[in-house]
């Protein structure tokens, strides 16, 4: 069984930073894309960002594009959101995903079908 397991979030003042973390286990990790949505209240499920296989290619939702990082660590089977300059509109659950099969590149949003069981993150004004 596939499991994503994220820590990280919490409640943090606007202008601060916090570092997402996701375990991935039950299968082998490093031939697949790995991403970040979130879910604020009353809202749908958006994409955040995706990071291929390798690392080299890389993509941001432009809401967040220049303010938050993506990065994966192979040995460790993790992949990481690192938040700056955090806005109360980034407040929401935040979500691991990867997808079932191997996608080109990062993949379309649509690709990413197992998911963790999310982490909330409040930046308060």
């Amino acid at each position: 069984q596939v499991q994503l397991v994220e820590s990280g979030g919490g409640l943090v003042q606007a202008g601060g930073s916090l570092r997402l973390s996701c375990a991935a286990s039950g299968r082998t990790f490093s031939n697949y894309a790995m991403g970040w949505f979130r879910q604020a209240p009353g809202k749908e499920r958006e994409f955040v960002s995706a990071i291929s296989w390798s690392g080299g290619n890389i993509k941001y939702a432009d809401r967040v594009r220049g303010r938050f990082t993506i990065s994966r660590d192979i040995a460790r089977n993790t992949v990481y959101l690192q938040m700056n300059s955090l806005k109360p509109e980034d407040t929401a659950v935040y979500y691991c995903a990867a997808p079932s099969t191997l996608v080109v590149g990062t993949g379309s949003p649509s690709d990413f079908d197992h998911w963790g069981q999310g982490t909330q993150v409040t930046v308060s004004s």
